[in-house]
Parts: structure tokens; C-alpha cells; sequence
């Protein structure tokens, strides 16, 4: 019967991003070749194609864009983590690694969250001003990232909750990962005068 529920919870709440768009563009270009500093380029531009309007080729809506992804992915797998918490039938252990999961990635969430807020009101940070931004920003995702991690590895029994936690916290920190990349990016090619605004 667990495994049912699981399998339903699971069918609604699928994860991923829209497939990428089909075709050429300078924008969809810049994506792609951006997405190549990643650790998971296929699921960095799918995941980032579907700003392409927003992003227009600079690197710091490029890497706002990034954080949102992450954070949206991680306010929904908090969300799937705390349904699992109220299922009936789950062993008192994994229902422990289930209730510290859902205090790690509440803590994904806020960091990811601040990062957001941090990226929004930085777009003309100049200088020590920008260092001071850019810094709370990589700190918030890496510590993201962090939690998200000791989620995953909380689970050290086997089974059905161990294996649908384990593959969305994985697909939330590749994301998340992706995401780092792409704001340790803008900030390298800011402080070299390279970027776009």
C-alpha cells in the first residue's frame, strides 16, 4: 500500500523542465555556450531555455534565472518531502530521515530564496558594492546546494522512500549546481568587464 501512495505522489508531482526549444537564436546560443560551464549542460539549457525572453544574453539574468530555477525546484521538493511525511506505513527511520530532510531543504529554500532577492537588487552593484552582493549570493547557493546534499545522504536504509527521495533531491542539486556555476560565472566575467548588463 506505500508503495502506491509513493507511486502517486510521485505521478504528482513530476519534476523537470520544459523541453528546451527547437532552433537558433542569438539568445537560445548564448544560453547553450554559457550552459558549458556547468556540471550539467543538457539540463542547464532545458531548464534555462524557458527564460530565454527574460535572459537576452546577459549574464545576470542569465544567473537570476539559474537561482529561480533552483529555488522553484527546491520550494517542490520540499513540498514532496513534507506529503511523504504524512504518510502512514513509512518506518520510523525513514520517517526520521524524512522529517530531517524537510528541515534541510526548508533551509535550501530560505538561502535560495535570499539569493533571488540578492541578485534582483544588484543589477548596477558596482565594484566592492557588487563583491559584498555577489558574495552573500554564492554563499546562499552554496549553502543550498550544501543542505540539499545532506538531505540525499540522510537515507541509509533501502527502500521505496529512500529511492524517490533520493532521485528528486539529485535532480534538485544538479539544478542548484548548475545554478552556482552560473553565478560564479557572471561574477568572474563582471569583475573582468566582459559581461552583459
Amino acid at each position: 500500500m506505500i508503495k502506491l501512495r509513493i507511486y502517486l505522489l510521485v505521478l504528482a508531482t513530476i519534476l523537470g523542465c520544459t523541453p528546451a526549444a527547437r532552433g537558433a537564436s542569438p539568445t537560445r546560443d548564448f544560453i547553450k555556450a554559457s550552459c558549458k560551464t556547468t556540471l550539467h549542460p543538457p539540463l542547464c539549457v532545458r531548464c534555462l531555455s524557458t527564460y530565454a525572453n527574460s535572459i537576452q544574453g546577459s549574464d545576470h539574468c542569465l544567473a537570476k534565472a539559474a537561482v529561480t530555477v533552483s529555488l522553484n525546484d527546491a520550494k517542490s521538493a520540499a513540498a514532496f518531502i513534507s506529503e511523504l511525511a504524512r504518510l502512514s506505513g513509512i518506518k520510523p527511520r525513514e520517517h526520521q530521515a524524512v522529517r530531517d530532510c524537510i528541515s534541510t531543504m526548508t533551509n535550501s529554500v530560505t538561502s535560495l530564496s535570499q539569493s533571488v532577492q540578492e541578485l534582483e537588487g544588484m543589477a548596477r552593484a558596482k565594484g566592492e558594492d557588487f563583491d559584498w552582493h555577489m558574495s552573500n549570493v554564492e554563499t546562499w547557493v552554496g549553502s543550498a546546494l550544501t543542505n540539499q546534499n545532506i538531505c540525499g545522504r540522510g537515507f541509509t536504509m533501502n527502500g521505496h522512500v529512500k529511492d524517490v527521495v533520493t532521485k528528486r533531491i539529485v535532480y534538485v542539486s544538479q539544478v542548484t549546481s548548475n545554478a552556482l556555476a552560473l553565478v560564479n560565472r557572471f561574477a568572474v566575467r563582471h569583475r573582468k568587464g566582459i559581461h552583459k548588463p
